[in-house]
């Protein structure tokens, strides 16, 4: 049976663990924490060994996780396997080793399997080997209209009461970015005292000091695709004042990181290694694959080259509107049809 990821959760705690659990979807916070409950749960049952394995190419071995599922462990009556999967397609090699682990899971071993992508398409037999004795939990998008009952019920798992408008104010503000939502949630549970009941004027005067927040989101809109967002966090920046350089530290060192990412996946590099030199941590690693996955090598360079014409632009040495100008380039990240205006415009 298919579950959400918070169903998951309370699933968890009223049973031992299954033998397998499979945890994909496009919203990479939802498929982390559903994962983190996974692991919790292992450590809570003795759990001390983990085995991470990242199949994210085709010239992954699946010979090695085969092995892995075979052998004992060594320190614990219990063993993690971690199998990342960003596709969400384990190719025929890789559906034959999670079939047959299912087929007769080693009592001694859990195997967890988390995706990046899913869709009716991705499923196959070895997802539904994976249902048979285990989980299979979707971190589907969250609609527009169910926004701000996802934000009222996180609110709530933080401890952190607010009225209906304070809600709608927030959810306003985060426009369905699940990262910066959270991340406000979180700022708020340390910030409010016990027992407040947040109203939208408190509310507001909680979240609109943390201008760094609101570049954190529209950096984010960009990474994540969301070019309509883009647009409309870049006009509310500009109206309430701020100026373009205060933006580009943090675009430029994304746009930066980004064209080093592309550069280490173009060769056929380790680029698992490269998020770690890049201090990309496993919540935002989906994210990155996203954008790259928009862009040839090349795209990042030029962005960047045309970010330092934003700023000269923004300084007066250079002619054209700083704001248009990082418009164009975030929507290009955003949204690969937008590329064409930077190449134009070269």
């Amino acid at each position: 049976m298919e579950l959400k990821p918070d169903r998951l959760a309370a699933q968890l705690e009223r049973e031992p663990l299954r033998p397998a659990y499979l945890i994909a979807g496009a919203e990479p916070l939802l498929v982390l924490e559903a994962a983190d409950a996974v692991r919790a749960k292992a450590r809570a049952e003795g759990c001390t060994e983990r085995e991470v394995f990242e199949a994210d190419d085709r010239s992954f071995d699946w010979d090695e996780v085969s092995a892995s599922f075979q052998a004992m462990g060594l320190f614990s009556r219990l063993r993690l396997i971690d199998l990342r999967l960003p596709t969400g397609k384990p190719g025929k090699d890789g559906a034959e080793v999670i079939s047959t682990f299912c087929a007769d899971p080693p009592a001694d071993t859990i195997l967890l399997v988390t995706a990046n992508e899913w869709s009716k398409a991705h499923a196959g037999k070895w997802s539904e080997a994976i249902a048979r004795i285990g989980h299979i939990a979707i971190a589907w998008p969250v609609k527009p209209h169910e926004w701000s009952e996802w934000i009222e019920r996180r609110l709530r798992m933080r401890g952190v009461q607010a009225d209906r408008d304070a809600v709608e104010h927030l959810a306003g503000r985060t426009e369905g970015n699940l990262l910066a939502a959270a991340q406000e949630i979180d700022k708020l549970a340390l910030l409010v005292d016990p027992g407040e009941v947040l109203g939208v004027e408190r509310m507001d005067a909680l979240v609109a000091d943390a201008a760094r927040f609101d570049v954190f989101r529209l950096v984010d809109a960009a990474l994540v695709g969301q070019p309509a967002q883009v647009a409309r966090m870049l006009a509310t920046l500009r109206a309430e004042g701020l100026a373009v350089p205060a933006l580009l530290g943090m675009v430029v060192m994304e746009l930066q990181r980004l064209a080093a990412l592309s550069r280490v996946q173009a060769r056929g590099g380790n680029l698992m290694a490269e998020f770690k030199a890049q201090r990309v941590w496993d919540s935002k690693q989906a994210v990155y694959k996203r954008a790259l996955g928009r862009h040839a090598a090349g795209h990042w360079d030029a962005l960047l080259a045309e970010i330092g014409r934003v700023d000269r632009a923004s300084k007066g040495r250079a002619p054209g509107d700083p704001w248009q100008l990082l418009e164009r380039v975030l929507l290009a990240v955003a949204e690969p049809r937008a590329f064409k205006l930077i190449a134009v415009h070269a």
